[in-house]
C-alpha cells in the first residue's frame, strides 16, 4: 500500500469513528511518515474538496470524495502476497484463519455489520509475514481459480493486527469500501451499495 493511502485510511477511519479535526503533524507522528508525505496527501484531498484546511488543522467535508479518490488510487492486486484455491465452504475457510490476520471485503462486512448483502465465494485477508507463513502452511497451493487471497499488511495495519486492536479482526469500514471497490466479482457491487448506505455517502 502506498504511503499516501495510509494517510487516507487514517483520516477516513478516524472520521468514521467520530474524529472531527486533524493536524498533519499528528498524522505524521501516528503513522511514522514524513510531514511532507502527509502534507501532499492532504493537499490532494483539498483539491477535490474532500477536506477543508484551516490555520491549525483540517476537517473532512466529504467522506464520499475521500473514499472514491482513495479507491481510484488503490491497486489491490499489487498487495496480493499469496493466493490459492480452497475447496471448502467460505465459512470454513474464514474459521480456519490464524489469529494474525485482518479480514477485509466480504468477510469484514459480514463481521462488522452482521449482514450479508449477497452470497460470496472469495475470502480476502491482510497479514504480516508471520500470518502469511501460517496461512501457506494451513492452505497449501492448489491449482484452479483462487478463492483465498492474502494481502500484505503495511506497517500500520500490521501493528494493529499484532496488538489485537481490530474490531472483529477486520479492517475499518473505510478500508473495506476501498477494497470492495477494487474487486471484480459481480457481488462486490451489492456490498458496496450496502456499505454506502451504512456510511451515509
Amino acid at each position: 500500500m502506498k504511503q499516501q493511502e495510509m494517510v487516507y485510511r487514517e483520516i477516513a477511519c478516524r472520521y468514521i469513528n467520530g474524529g472531527k479535526r486533524f493536524t498533519q503533524l499528528e498524522l505524521s507522528r501516528a503513522l511514522g511518515l514524513s510531514l511532507s508525505t502527509v502534507n501532499g496527501a492532504v493537499s490532494n484531498l483539498e483539491e477535490i474538496n474532500a477536506v477543508r484546511i484551516g490555520q491549525r488543522s483540517f476537517e473532512v467535508i466529504s467522506l464520499e470524495r475521500l473514499l472514491l479518490y482513495w479507491a481510484t488510487m488503490r491497486r489491490i492486486e499489487k498487495d496480493i502476497a499469496y493466493s490459492t484455491r480452497v475447496d471448502e465452504p467460505v465459512k470454513d475457510i474464514e474459521g480456519s484463519m490464524p489469529p494474525e490476520i485482518a479480514f477485509t471485503s466480504y468477510t469484514a462486512y459480514k463481521l462488522l455489520f452482521k449482514d450479508v448483502p449477497a452470497d460470496y465465494s472469495e475470502v480476502y485477508v491482510y497479514a504480516a509475514e508471520k500470518g502469511i507463513s501460517e496461512i501457506k502452511r494451513r492452505f497449501s497451493h492448489r491449482a484452479g481459480p483462487p478463492n483465498l487471497f492474502v494481502l500484505e499488511a503495511d506497517k500500520g495495519l500490521g501493528a494493529e493486527i499484532k496488538g489485537g486492536l481490530l474490531k472483529h479482526s477486520s479492517v475499518c469500514p473505510a478500508q473495506v469500501f476501498v477494497d470492495l471497490w477494487n474487486l471484480k466479482a459481480w457481488y462486490a457491487k451489492d456490498f458496496i451499495d450496502a456499505l454506502e448506505k451504512r456510511l451515509g455517502i
